[in-house]
């Protein structure tokens, strides 16, 4: 959900002798990174994505650089410095971990095209993932059919990504294969439809084509509880995969960490004509667009993406800009910290197994014995790079692993740092579109069983086959939700052990650009070591957001004392930062038009930005996060349930894909065993009465339905309404909710245009919510008998003459 700003170390940046190693050693190994897919092959007809080309535009940006700085207010006495985002000096812990081997630049020798492809959307280049042998794509591991699979999976997965609007039929994806080998690409084109590698997204003829079941088959029914980005993903996803699905989010607005805020300038009256900026307030920056699935949505909305230029310039507490020799030389020293760090932890796993202390600890110690930025100006600059960690991580240094801090590393996504023009709530919109979403149902409690799930919001009841469980980490910590039976103790202790850090912004709409447009971001320095990531970093969003928009992070022990402060002291605090920096230069700095502070720890559906490992944890302990429970009941989806991709946009959207395709698995082998796994498709009978009377409703509009007082001349006689819910996708068996109204209401209702706004007016005009079948009270059982005795045709129905009733996977 982040973008972590992190150094790296340069190669040509001169060696601190004061740190170096004796020659004996061996020399640190460089961060693996997944190689860039080379250019098309000529007898291939596969085209490489625009996302995936290496990109060679160095002199390009020199030369654009070079303009922005002539007509740039701001001209820096030095060149700035390159700032790689990047977690780096992971040392492998486990020889045996066949994705991080494909991860180092050397594997680019041996593989083609379509290996690369598949390489850098998560795959290993010579061995298969955990689902694909769980899903039994191979007869054996190893061998000759293994080798074939993997060559036609890599070669599907190419063809959908050289186009991603178009849905890849199987026709296509056999056609180019041989027919010997017509079984693999059966097994493989299966396995990457019902696992997300291919036909995802939101273009519209995928999005048409992915309404309903992709083999004709209805499976059960699955409750999603929460709409960020995983839950709507996953939602999508069941119902290609032909679940009846319903989203419960406890907010008014999907996206969850995702939040794009609208910006007006003083004259807009924030009824939309003042409109001039778009500000993410949470997940911002998509860390990586090589094989990142965010990346693909990007190209199907034709959304151009903005690299994030690395030139980042760090200025001195009085304005000065960091003299560049000083800032080489804190730098590389960091760096060597950091590789000092990762040495002594592999000694340490190597001779006691279960070692653990705070990365802070252990750096702070090498700093000590190695004299390192004793001088002033030096050691503010190492207290910026702490800070930077400190963001890219959540968390103060004290909290962090030593052992498993970065353990994610070798799975990092390659490519550029990029933003999104308009936000990243374009992804949430697109997602959302169509899905059945209730809004304001905050779940309290989850009951699951041999009989199905009961999900409990503040007044009302959902049951279905089975959860997914979507909320962030910091939720779970918090005991939010009851769980009956309570978590397996497993669970629970990786709840506790992983960390759930904290990251703020302060996002501040300015009349002009004073900063200037040659850097996407700048850094400030503190002498209040405690405070070092109070407003450390700005990000300039003046390029994608439609005006001049600057965000200023608070990051490690700022972020906690800041959500103490109030917002105008804190945006005070701010321009006095910017001041000190611009003020010398004979800057300006304005008053903001408006500005919006982030509290993401006081966020009751939060409690704080993303999780990290914490000391004593272990990338592990994602892994036993992501699992389900109670026998293959509730599952588990975010970012917080991604080993490979925590903290991230991407890593949320593939677990939501990871966990519907768990949810498939299971039921299929529920399906295959003696016990019937589909407990609820009969929850309802009692109520057949009133979905028989609903055959043949007094009044439809839209979706929404009603039965009339059989009384025709009393306007103010109960009525029972019965809303249609899941738009587009409701080609799987429909889900209704309920409501008792007046008559005067329903032709009301009636006579609005359009179901969105004829449900504010019943939720915020009438103040009606709706309820399941079961919700309905007596006034409505009283309703249907009287209706019963006035509807001959009902009788018809009874005998299996009028047809349609659809289940409910609601009750009250």
């Amino acid at each position: 959900m982040h973008s972590p700003h992190k150094t790296e170390l340069n190669s040509e940046q001169p060696m601190d002798t004061q740190m170096s190693e004796p020659s004996s050693e061996p020399p640190s190994q460089p961060p693996s990174q997944p190689p860039s897919e080379p250019p098309q092959l000529q007898n291939d007809n596969i085209t490489i994505s625009p996302e995936n080309q290496p990109q060679n535009s160095s002199d390009s940006s020199s030369q654009q650089q070079q303009q922005q700085q002539e007509q740039d207010p701001n001209p820096n006495p030095t060149l700035p410095r390159k700032r790689r985002r990047r977690k780096k000096f992971f040392t492998e812990l486990t020889a045996t971990t066949s994705l991080s081997k494909t991860r180092k630049n050397d594997v680019a020798k041996d593989c083609d095209d379509e290996a690369l492809i598949a390489i850098s959307v998560g795959f290993p280049v010579d061995s298969l993932t955990e689902e694909e042998i769980e899903a039994n794509v191979v007869k054996t591991i190893g061998g000759s059919e293994q080798s074939n699979y993997i060559i036609v999976r890599n070669h599907i997965l190419a063809r959908w990504r050289s186009d991603v609007n178009v849905w890849l039929t199987y026709d296509k994806a056999v056609k180019s294969i041989r027919s010997e080998h017509k079984g693999l690409v059966d097994v493989a084109y299966r396995f990457l439809i019902e696992h997300g590698y291919i036909n995802f997204g939101v273009s519209p003829e995928i999005k048409a084509k992915k309404n309903s079941s992709f083999d004709g088959i209805e499976r059960g029914s699955v409750i999603v509880i929460g709409a960020g980005l995983a839950g709507l993903v996953a939602a999508r996803q069941l119902v290609f995969l032909g679940f009846k699905v319903c989203i419960l989010e406890g907010r008014d607005r999907p996206g969850g960490r995702v939040k794009t805020k609208r910006m007006f300038d003083g004259g807009g009256g924030g009824d939309g004509d003042g409109l001039v900026a778009a500000a993410d307030l949470g997940g911002s920056v998509l860390t990586g667009v090589n094989g990142n699935p965010l990346g693909v949505l990007a190209r199907q909305l034709d959304l151009p993406l903005h690299k994030v230029r690395d030139i980042c310039p760090l200025y001195m507490p009085d304005g000065k800009c960091v003299d560049s020799e000083v800032d080489s030389r804190v730098e590389v020293l960091f760096n060597k910290l950091l590789e000092r760090v990762c040495k002594l932890r592999q000694a340490m796993i190597d001779e006691v197994k279960s070692v653990d202390v705070p990365l802070g600890t252990a750096l702070e110690a090498f700093r000590r014995v190695y004299k390192v930025a004793e001088d002033k100006e030096e050691r503010m600059l190492l207290n910026w790079h702490l800070a930077n960690l400190e963001y890219a991580n959540a968390t103060l240094m004290s909290n962090l692993s030593m052992a498993y801090w970065d353990q994610d590393d070798p799975y990092e996504m390659g490519g550029d740092h990029c933003f999104i023009p308009g936000g990243n709530e374009t992804f949430v919109r697109a997602l959302a579109e169509g899905l059945p979403i209730f809004y304001g149902r905050t779940v309290e409690c989850i009951k699951y069983g041999s009989d199905g799930v009961l999900v409990c919001t503040d007044g009302q009841q959902f049951r279905a086959d089975m959860a997914l469980c979507t909320v962030p980490l910091g939720v779970l910590k918090k005991e939010s939700i009851k769980f009956v039976p309570d978590l397996p103790q497993s669970k629970k202790d990786a709840i506790h052990r992983l960390g759930f850090g904290l990251l703020n912004k302060v996002v501040m709409l300015f009349p002009t650009n004073f900063w200037g447009g040659n850097i996407d971001t700048f850094g400030h320095l503190t002498e209040d070591l405690s405070m070092r990531g109070e407003f450390f970093l700005f990000y300039s969003y003046a390029s994608v957001s439609g005006g001049p928009l600057l965000v200023a992070l608070v990051a490690g022990e700022a972020a906690l004392r800041f959500e103490m402060m109030s917002p105008l002291e804190s945006v005070k605090r701010v321009l006095e930062v910017l001041k000190d920096i611009f003020h010398p230069k004979g800057i300006v700095v304005p008053e903001p038009v408006q500005a919006v502070c982030t509290r993401w720890g006081k966020d009751e559906f939060a409690y704080g930005s993303y999780s990290y490992v914490a000391v004593g944890s272990s990338g592990d302990d994602y892994d036993i996060l992501s699992e389900s429970i109670g026998d293959g009941r509730v599952f588990f989806a975010g970012e917080a349930t991604s080993k490979q991709y925590p903290a991230t946009m991407h890593g949320a959207f593939m677990s939501g894909m990871r966990e519907a395709a768990n949810i498939l698995r299971v039921t299929k082998r529920k399906s295959q065993s003696s016990v019937p796994f589909n407990a609820t498709t009969n929850i309802d009978e009692e109520n057949d009465d009133l979905d028989n009377l609903f055959v043949k409703p007094d009044l439809s509009f839209g979706s929404f339905s009603a039965l009339f007082n059989p009384n025709p001349n009393d306007l103010d006689s109960s009525s029972i309404l019965r809303v249609k819910i899941g738009g587009a996708v409701s080609n799987s068996p429909s889900l209704y909710l309920y409501a008792l109204l007046s008559k005067k209401q329903v032709i009301q209702l009636s006579q609005i245009e359009g179901d969105e706004n004829r449900m504010r007016m019943l939720n915020h005009d009438f103040g009606v919510s709706l309820v399941g079948k079961k919700g309905l009270s007596s006034t409505a059982e009283s309703l249907i008998a009287n209706i019963k005795l006035l509807r001959p045709q009902l009788n018809e129905a009874e005998n299996g003459l009028v047809h349609g009733k659809d289940s409910c996977i609601m009750e009250e």
